[in-house]
C-alpha cells in the first residue's frame, strides 16, 4: 500500500528475543515474519517480542503471523507482547475482539520489564 520495504530481524537477549518488522505485513510478506519466529529458540519463562513500530500496513494475514508467533512462544513455555503497537492496527485488534489476546507496550525495552 505504502510502497514501504518489508524488513524483519531479530536480536537475542538473556531475556528472550525481540523480532522488528517494518513495512507491509500482509499476504506476500506474513510467511517471511513466520519463517524468523519458527526459527528462533525459546526457552520457558523468556519473552518473545514483537516489535511493530516500523508497520505501516497489516492485513489478516499479518494478523494470523502475530497469532502464528503467539503460538510458538507458548509451546516453548515463552510469553509473547507486542511493542509500539500502530494505531491503527491496535483499532483493528479491538474491533475483532483481539486486544486482550497480546500484552502490548510503548517498546520491546518496556516489554521485557513488566
Amino acid at each position: 500500500m505504502t510502497g514501504t520495504p518489508f524488513s524483519v530481524a531479530t536480536r537475542t537477549t538473556g531475556a528472550g528475543a525481540v523480532v522488528t518488522v517494518e513495512g507491509e505485513l500482509d499476504v506476500a510478506t506474513a510467511p517471511r515474519l513466520r519463517a524468523e519466529v519458527a526459527a528462533l529458540v525459546l526457552k520457558p519463562g523468556q519473552v518473545l517480542v514483537v516489535d511493530l513500530a516500523g508497520v505501516t500496513f497489516c492485513d489478516s494475514s499479518g494478523i494470523s503471523a502475530l497469532i502464528a508467533a503467539r503460538n510458538v512462544a507458548e509451546a516453548a513455555g515463552a510469553a509473547v507482547a507486542l511493542a509500539a503497537l500502530p494505531a491503527r492496527l491496535s483499532r483493528t485488534f479491538g474491533l475483532i475482539g483481539l486486544a486482550d489476546f497480546f500484552p502490548t507496550y510503548p517498546s520491546a525495552e518496556d516489554a521485557f520489564r513488566d
